[in-house]
């Protein structure tokens, strides 16, 4: 079975299972009741709405959820049969067509509720996926009337190719479904009529945004960070800056996205934003998203960057003053967020925030724990420490605004809700503050403060203890290079034993010790 193209994400994978039931409990009823209907509506009038219809009492964006539901379900039933049909289960494989058939015929009815204008290949296809899947159920059904083997084994391939055809035809259709829905939402945009429809449409899109990146594709390939862009260009439009730019940041996660910010001056559109007093904080704030988003340096399409780098200084003083003026934790996480990721691309950026005193004020914002809040911001601090500490010139900064101090506090940065991504974020802080302390202590004044603060003996107990790092290689590997660095300053700090076997062996030898150490808990 080929694989179908539709949004990767459709979340509705990570809810909890009960929850996943009850939601979908409607479409299945739906379905049933459908297999006595035969798809035949209730009202005989043509242009008379069907309360009963399951879309009915939804908004436009409602629907396309729905749609989305209902796609999934469908892709996930053909998984289902795909894999039945290897055990030759005929029974299960003719029940689940048969449920297949019913709910592609809900979806397009559903659909064509609350579409006014499809378009001639849309029904072109509603069509040819229709046919196929009675078609299919024909013959699956005819495998649940004989035992013959032969007839059975010939009958197999056919369903096997019906199947793909299906699978094939609907994938286009729904690719059809959405891009056309995009297109209407980016009409609206366009057109611009009024403040309450084009704030609908942007909400719509968002939403869209939220279920993966092929949605994201799709809306890119059709213009929508183009028609984006237009409104934050608008002053009459600057109440919807805010949800315009949370939109921009989700399309840019694809590489599509990106071309087309790259095509219509999008980071001069940021940088006159993020440098305009006169918006407000959440423009700002969303604007810091979006940088944050399109210098990720996870991100493997970098064309963009070369103009980037043209307003990089007005766009880190900015930033800069965001984390300063921040009222809430959120605000600084996306300004942190966004210098962070400029900090990886750039070493003028670095000296750009030397300059600024930058190192200063997120050493101030560390103190406030209103501000600084989670370990998500306390990793896009240490993250800048860790790239700023290149520069010979930040050791005397960090010594200053007591630096070392917060550095040996992020060495104990424990999760305490057991969230996985939290934990990692916590990995992460250790690492990079290991790493940070590694590079200052070339500087005998760093290297001082951190031995007098005890940072020596806590680099042990991360290396020493996997439960402390919370099983991480990488902490473990900062930690040894830190306390390699520290002993070469202060060699007394060290017992004879840790010395033997944290210091003086190679670096991974020293590191396969303490993967295969084990804790003793008498």
């Amino acid at each position: 079975l080929p694989s179908l193209s539709l949004p990767s994400s459709m979340h509705l994978i990570q809810v909890d299972s009960v929850q996943r039931w009850m939601e979908d409990l409607k479409l299945m009823t739906d379905c049933e009741c459908m297999c006595i209907l035969q798809s035949k509506p209730i009202s005989i009038e043509k242009n008379e709405q069907n309360e009963l219809m399951l879309s009915s009492q939804y908004s436009t964006c409602d629907n396309l959820q729905l749609l989305l539901k209902r796609a999934w379900i469908i892709s996930t039933e053909l998984t289902r049969i795909s894999q039945k049909l290897e055990r030759n289960r005929w029974q299960r494989v003719h029940s689940m067509t048969v449920r297949v058939n019913c709910h592609v015929r809900s979806m397009i009815n559903e659909y064509n509720t609350f579409t006014r204008n499809s378009s001639e290949e849309m029904h072109q296809f509603e069509k040819l996926l229709l046919d196929k899947c009675s078609e299919f159920t024909a013959f699956t059904e005819r495998c649940i009337q004989t035992e013959d083997e032969q007839i059975l084994k010939s009958i197999k391939s056919c369903i096997n190719e019906t199947l793909t055809t299906v699978a094939q035809y609907f994938g286009q259709l729904i690719e059809l479904v959405l891009t056309h829905e995009a297109q209407n939402l980016l009409r609206q945009i366009e057109l611009a009529d009024s403040m309450c429809i084009t704030e609908s449409a942007i909400s719509s899109l968002f939403s869209l945004t939220q279920e993966g990146a092929h949605l994201c594709r799709i809306i890119a390939k059709e213009g929508g960070v183009v028609a984006l862009f237009k409104i934050c260009r608008q002053d009459c439009f600057r109440c919807l800056y805010p949800q315009t730019l949370r939109t921009l940041a989700s399309i840019c996660c694809v590489e599509e996205g990106m071309h087309q910010l790259e095509k219509v001056d999008g980071i001069l559109c940021l940088a006159d934003i993020l440098t305009d007093n006169s918006h407000s904080e959440a423009t700002h704030a969303e604007a810091a998203a979006v940088i944050a988003q399109i210098t990720s340096p996870h991100l493997t399409f970098t064309q963009h960057l070369s103009s980037f780098l043209e307003n990089m200084e007005e766009i880190v003083t900015a930033l800069v003053k965001l984390c300063q003026e921040a009222s809430s934790g959120e605000v600084f996480l996306l300004a942190s967020a966004a210098l962070a990721n400029i900090t990886f691309f750039d070493t003028m950026a670095c000296e750009i925030l030397l300059q600024l005193n930058a190192m200063k004020i997120l050493l101030a914002a560390c103190s406030d724990k209103h501000i600084v809040d989670t370990p998500y911001s306390r990793d896009q601090v240490v993250t800048i420490l860790a790239n700023m500490s290149v520069l010979d010139q930040c050791a005397s900064e960090i010594i200053q605004g007591n630096g070392v101090q917060l550095l040996m506090e992020m060495l104990f940065e424990r999760s305490s809700s057991g969230n996985s991504a939290e934990a990692a974020a916590c990995e992460r802080v250790q690492q990079k503050s290991a790493v940070t302390l590694a590079r200052l202590s070339r500087d005998p004044e760093v290297a001082d403060a951190a031995v007098k603060l005890s940072c020596i003996p806590r680099l042990i107990k991360l290396c020493r203890s996997p439960t402390e790092r919370n099983n991480s290689d990488s902490v473990l590997v900062a930690c040894l290079v830190a306390l390699r660095r520290l002993a070469v300053m202060s060699p007394d700090g060290l017992e004879d034993s840790d010395f033997q076997q944290l210091v003086k062996p190679r670096l991974v030898d020293s590191f396969l010790l303490c993967t295969n150490m084990e804790e003793s808990f008498v």
